[in-house]
């Protein structure tokens, strides 16, 4: 993989990967999400990108809808709990209209009033919409009952009362105090060569003065294990297990990335759809996720079952756990593990959405970009023993955390 790499004098990063295909993409990612609201602007970050679309000094929000899907492309914006982005697939040739159309987004929207009522109105539809899916739900009040009272745990829509009460100024004050130009990387997969994006780059990012920011500052995070549980008007239980997980810069990071696909990651055959679903039919949707993020991490289980089979799926994830932490992975399925993971990401790469997006957080978040060969060699170097060290330190049951959304009576 040829890249090419540009920064800006406002501090601005470009990563570009250079590409045949007929389709580009290209798009801005800056390091600030929820996590860095304060407790009153909480569900800002997200009503950003919601305004992002909403007007500049150049376009009218018909006029940004309009400027790459009337030639076949896709503008789309994502917030979380550490960033932002702003992203665009198009057509080659659509290069320069991509390319100043983000600049515009990110740095001429105007944030008008009468679109910012109209867009608390779409947001809080978001936010009852999201309450309506326990599935969903239930993830971001583990993360509150895991991170009590801190930022990394609040939920990213926010709350009614502070999505009504964002303001054009409270949102310049987010901006001033989180978007610094030195945490923005503006990240490029697509043909077109490296001298002709870094022109398209100068020109329309470079045309930006530097911005400096506050800084993240790590926390220290209280973590006391806690088991609660509510009834719910809903057609199933839905149940989380899960406990803090090592951070983006951890050295046994990719150790418990192997183990979470192991255990419930995207195959059929992880351990957890194959003990739940495959064996006993308990269980539909049965998984668990490794997020990590600058300073902490959370690896969570899940799955939804009927109120007769509850007791038992919590069980047999229990038996699995301890599986994991009592019975060394032998030579065999050592390898077939590393084998899995070496697949994911090379068809992951393949995604070429997925890889622009994955190179422009590399590069914001560890100032570098691994190569596949690199990857592969921190897989190659996990080990039997240091799995089972992970799975002591992260899946001891004394350490756990559950929530449980039980079925409040039969539906019919």
């Amino acid at each position: 993989m040829d890249l090419t790499f540009h920064t800006l004098p406002n501090g601005i990063r470009l990563v570009h990967c250079m590409t045949t295909s007929e389709v580009a993409h290209c798009g801005v990612i800056i390091n600030a999400g929820s996590r860095d609201e304060l407790p009153e602007e909480h569900g800002t970050a997200h009503f950003i990108e919601h305004m992002f679309f909403k007007g500049t000094t150049h376009r009218k929000s018909f006029h940004i809808l309009s400027r790459l899907e009337d030639v076949g492309g896709e503008l789309n914006a994502y917030t979380t709990k550490e960033e932002t982005a702003i992203h665009a697939s198009f057509l080659r040739e659509h290069y320069p209209r991509a390319t100043e159309l983000l600049a515009d987004l990110l740095f001429s929207s105007t944030f008008p009033p009468a679109e910012i009522e109209k867009e608390k109105e779409v947001v809080m539809e978001e936010i009852n919409s999201y309450l309506d899916n326990p599935a969903e739900y239930i993830f971001d009040e583990f993360e509150e009952l895991v991170f009590p009272d801190q930022p990394i745990g609040r939920n990213i829509l926010g709350r009614p009362e502070t999505v009504k009460a964002v303001t054009g100024e409270s949102i310049r004050r987010f901006i001033a105090r989180n978007y610094s130009t030195s945490e923005m990387v503006f990240c490029s997969v697509g043909a077109i060569s490296p001298k002709n994006i870094i022109a398209l780059f100068e020109k329309h990012f470079g045309r930006i003065g530097s911005r400096e920011g506050a800084c993240r500052q790590r926390s220290e995070y209280r973590y006391r294990p806690v088991t609660f549980e509510k009834k719910m008007e809903t057609f199933q239980n839905h149940c989380i297990i899960g406990n803090i997980g090592y951070d983006l810069h951890h050295t046994r990071r990719m150790g418990l990335f192997m183990l979470n696909n192991i255990l419930g990651g995207q195959g059929m055959n992880s351990r957890l759809n194959l003990s739940l679903r495959e064996k006993r039919g308990y269980a539909y949707n049965v998984e668990s996720m490794y997020n990590p993020y600058t300073d902490t991490g959370l690896i969570t289980i899940y799955f939804g079952t009927d109120s007769r089979n509850l007791e038992k799926s919590i069980s047999l994830t229990h038996t699995e756990l301890e599986r994991l932490r009592r019975q060394p992975l032998g030579t065999l399925q050592l390898t077939k593990a590393k084998n899995q993971i070496r697949g994911y990401l090379a068809r992951a790469y393949e995604n070429h959405e997925n890889l622009m997006l994955s190179l422009g957080k590399s590069l914001l978040i560890f100032n570098g970009i691994d190569t596949m060969e690199e990857i592969f060699r921190k897989i190659d170097a996990v080990t039997a023993i240091e799995l089972t060290d992970i799975a002591n330190a992260i899946f001891e049951e004394a350490s756990l955390s559950t929530l449980i959304y039980r079925q409040n009576g039969e539906k019919g």
